[in-house]
């Protein structure tokens, strides 16, 4: 069974329901001092679950890319390039509105002000992966992908200083050096270090590509019993790939290396093709419904979850005859004693994927969809 244009695929809502309610869960803990070990990005080279979700969405975009491009039959028009240009530059422009909130500043500062981030790199592999495979036939379109691959290890390696792929002295942070400027790049790593940097962007688009593979393989076989033997196939594929090359070039999510490409791909793989079997070839989508739910706004939800945390670090109460964020304060207030450290951080940020949930509930019933 094949599906036709404009049909929602219900595994693939839930999966991105998933991948956003995981999301949520990661970025709010109550205290980033007390956060379990798999909620956690690794410090530099590895991979965590929590490493899963920036990739896990971009595939998502790209798998929903074959289906949304279906009604035109996969080829380019002037109208579907000039949407592709539009929504690319919408989601790049909201992630900069995200980085300028709050508006208003006291002493603002344009000389420090963060250009790229996690919807700015989004925009930019979505558009650039959009004309990819609205140009290149699938055997060419495979062939540039892997070349991608290649050309971009072989650029780390050979214009990296010292170590090529340390923190300090990759080629990436090299060249958002040059191009941004220190002062416009990420700081929580200590240092001037864009981990959604220009160079390693591209990279990202490979793993979008990836995905609309796997909406091809959804999409054009009749027989789901060979969907699924496919998707698992391409899926540990891509997994060992990426242990392999990883022994040469390694697994890192800030340099968004190659092979973690194809890991992380591969394992994303994976996790489609149990949601296709769970769902399509079972029909379960009860047990999924809360999940599409959480999939029905998502760059809303991944705004508004911003936003939320922003807000609260900036509201300010007395506690123990100190001034500490809106954050702490919950957290010290209610979470950390109702359930301890670790606990309790964990608690706090249930409590907000279960808030989120329940909004996008209501907009759900409401028939509210916030389309880009």
């Amino acid at each position: 069974m094949s599906y036709k244009a404009g049909e929602r695929i219900v595994s693939l809502d839930a999966f991105r329901g998933i991948t956003i309610a995981f999301m949520i869960l990661v970025n709010n803990p109550g205290s980033w001092s007390y956060v379990y070990s798999p909620l956690r990005h690794a410090q530099w080279h590895g991979c965590t679950p929590t490493d899963l979700v920036y990739p896990f969405f971009l595939l998502i975009v790209g798998t929903a890319m074959r289906f949304s491009y279906s009604r035109y039959d996969y080829k380019p028009s002037p109208s579907l390039v000039k949407k592709v240009i539009w929504r690319s530059v919408s989601i790049f422009f909201i992630g900069i509105l995200l980085n300028a909130f709050p508006f208003i500043r006291q002493n603002w500062d344009w000389s420090t002000f963060r250009i790229m981030g996690v919807l700015q790199r989004i925009g930019i592999a979505y558009g650039l992966a959009s004309l990819a495979v609205l140009y290149l036939r699938p055997k060419k379109l495979f062939i540039s992908s892997g070349v991608s691959l290649l050309i971009y290890w072989l650029v780390l390696f050979l214009f990296g200083t010292g170590d090529p792929y340390s923190l300090e002295t990759n080629a990436v942070r090299l060249l958002d050096l040059w191009l941004l400027g220190p002062n416009h790049l990420y700081m929580g790593t200590g240092i001037p270090f864009e981990p959604e940097g220009i160079l390693s962007t591209v990279p990202a688009v490979v793993t979008v590509i990836i995905g609309y593979a796997v909406g091809r393989v959804i999409q054009k076989e009749s027989d789901r019993h060979v969907v699924l033997r496919k998707l698992i196939v391409f899926g540990l594929a891509g997994i060992m790939s990426g242990v392999v090359w990883g022994l040469l070039f390694p697994i890192n999510k800030q340099l968004w290396t190659s092979s973690y490409v194809l890991y992380t791909g591969g394992i994303g793989t994976l996790f489609m093709a149990f949601c296709y079997w769970l769902i399509d070839m079972n029909g379960l989508q009860k047990v999924v419904r809360p999940f599409v739910i959480f999939g029905t706004n998502s760059i809303f939800v991944y705004a508004a979850s911003q936003l939320w945390a922003k807000i609260l670090l900036k509201i300010n109460f007395h506690y123990n005859d100190r001034m500490i964020s809106g954050k702490g304060y919950l957290y010290n207030t209610i979470f950390q004693p109702l359930a301890g450290d670790f606990n309790g951080s964990l608690l706090f940020a249930l409590s907000h994927v279960l808030a989120f949930w329940l909004l996008l509930y209501w907009m759900y019933r409401k028939k509210i969809f916030i389309k880009i």
